[in-house]
């Protein structure tokens, strides 16, 4: 096992990199929505830009298009489309960015990805987006109870059997598609009963995400009014507690573990799970697929409709601005000494326990975000859901083990299947 080190420096980060590579995450309607999700930690962000009404204009497309594939130095661009709800542009809006990709592509490869809540679907869009190829991300919590415990529209209706319809139109189409599941309080004892329902959904690709958020309350007769609805904020914000549609940590590992007992045994290599994929290639010692499980971040950053980047989409703060799109370089930017700060202190905030942590290579420490609690001897930076990742990789580390020496020996992953019939 590679020695670790305790801090890493810029002069590491400017040593290890190479042509420059990242991923934008563009959210061209900011945070605007169809939906009011209790959990949506993005909705709130129109008060950064005065709640004003956020759209980019055609031309601002086209800038924005030529501008991020000349910063790409990969033979290989892709475009991220997110919001808020990307949809609420309408068809005629991604038709104009096809057709500019297109213009400013040169040599290069173009490949489109797009999260959508999957409500506004139409047989037009699924059309669209099979024949331009794009690769969507539809989410869906699971069964409709849990879907549906927080994912309502403005008006308060429950939206599970939308999502399942425009599934059902992205399937007749032929548009490929990944199920996007949140794992919140909602969810709790229920990972097997998930998984089973939207393995049935038409993927064969599910990303789980744990939603941990800290709201605070209106204040009415001086005292907060847990009736109305909460703002999500930074946990650092005076008063801030959390939110009630949180995942606790054991519900979080058992939930894992739970679905990692039925798919190891029988879905390995048939259905792919961000987990359970990017735990493996941390054991194979080759980067993970997403940024929350590798040693730094940092090469995900957002552009708001405006050109505004952020270092990234949990941190769409003030002080996490790196500039704008149309008024500095982006190479510049995603080069600049913030940014890169930004990503190994992904590394070096974390406390001591973390780096002694016999799963500190599995995890590196997760996701940023969900950093806030303190360790017994008082250092802060601790995940809040540490417990629950120590139970799923105590669990699945035999069966990670086996799966990583059979790669190793040019073998395929799921044998390990036949080793868990016998």
């Amino acid at each position: 096992m590679r020695t670790i080190k305790d801090t890493l420096t810029l002069q590491d980060a400017e040593r290890l990199a190479g042509p420059l590579a990242f991923n934008l995450m563009l959210k061209p309607a900011g945070s605007l929505c169809n939906l009011d999700c209790a959990y949506c930690y993005y909705l709130d962000k129109a008060e950064i830009y005065g709640g004003r009404e956020p759209r980019m204009t055609v031309e601002e497309l086209e800038r924005y298009v030529r501008t991020y594939i000349d910063a790409c130095e990969m033979d290989e661009v892709t475009f991220n489309w997110h919001g808020g709800e990307p949809l609420v542009l309408g068809i005629d809006f991604y038709r104009k960015a096809v057709e500019f990709e297109k213009k400013y592509a040169g040599e290069k490869k173009i490949h489109n990805t797009l999260q959508t809540n999957g409500t506004l679907v139409t047989p037009e869009w699924a059309d669209f987006f099979a024949r331009e190829r794009f690769l969507l991300g539809v989410s869906m919590d699971g069964t409709p109870d849990v879907h549906d415990r927080y994912r309502r529209d403005k008006g308060g209706a429950p939206t599970s059997a939308r999502v399942i319809e425009g599934l059902r139109k992205l399937h007749a189409a032929g548009a490929e598609y990944n199920i996007m599941a949140t794992i919140n309080s909602a969810s709790e004892g229920k990972g097997l009963q998930v998984y089973q329902f939207l393995k049935g959904l038409g993927s064969d690709f599910l990303q789980f995400s744990p939603v941990v958020e800290h709201v605070v309350y209106p204040m009415r007769g001086g005292k907060p009014d847990k009736h109305a609805r909460p703002r999500i904020v930074d946990p650092s914000e005076e008063g801030a507690v959390l939110a009630p549609w949180s995942v606790s940590p054991v519900g979080f590992g058992r939930f894992l573990c739970d679905i990692f007992d039925y798919w190891v045994r029988n879905d390995v290599g048939r259905v792919f799970v961000n987990f359970f994929d990017c735990t493996l290639a941390n054991w194979c010692g080759v980067q993970p697929g997403t940024c929350s499980f590798a040693e730094t971040c940092g090469g995900n950053a957002v552009v708001e409709h405006n050109g505004d980047v952020y270092a990234c989409d949990h941190f769409v703060y003030p002080k996490y601005l790196l500039g704008n799109i149309y008024q500095d370089r982006l190479s510049d930017l995603m080069r600049s000494q913030a940014q890169v700060a930004f990503g190994i202190d992904k590394r070096n905030a974390l406390p001591r326990k973390c780096l002694r942590c016999e799963s500190f290579q599995l995890c590196h420490g997760g996701c940023p975000k969900h950093r806030f609690n303190t360790t017994d001897s008082g250092q802060t930076g601790l995940n809040a859901l540490c417990e629950g990742y120590s139970m799923f990789f105590k669990r699945s580390a035999g069966a990670m083990l086996r799966m990583r020496n059979l790669i190793m020996e040019g073998k395929a992953p799921a044998l390990v299947m036949m080793d868990r019939r016998s």
